[in-house]
């Protein structure tokens, strides 16, 4: 192996080992970024589960539509991301409310 051989390798090697570094800081940022909008998006479904929830429970009774606008596209989001129990008993009182059709 020739002197210029092993200069062209070395540097392969050394710069490799920074693009690794920049590689990975990225990766950091980005899984940092995604945790705290993870921790964004479950605070905003609690808030919404929980006031439209709360609004359901007071009022004594939940339309087709609304149960299934609470359940589909904000409980179940909200449990798959690791929701807590808070919202899991709060629907389970939104679950035992009479159905009242629309008027």
């Amino acid at each position: 192996m020739t002197a210029a051989n092993i200069l062209a390798f070395a540097g392969i090697v050394f710069g490799s080992l920074g693009f690794w570094q920049f590689v990975t800081k990225v990766w950091e940022n980005k899984k940092r970024k995604k945790s705290a909008e993870s921790r964004l998006l479950m605070g905003i479904g609690f808030s919404k589960i929980t006031d439209l929830g709360l609004k359901y429970i007071d009022r004594g009774y939940i339309t087709q539509d609304e149960f299934h606008d609470i359940n589909h596209y904000l409980y179940e989001p909200y449990r798959e991301m690791g929701g807590n129990g808070t919202a899991e008993r709060l629907m389970e009182q939104v679950k035992k409310l009479p159905f009242k059709e629309v008027e």
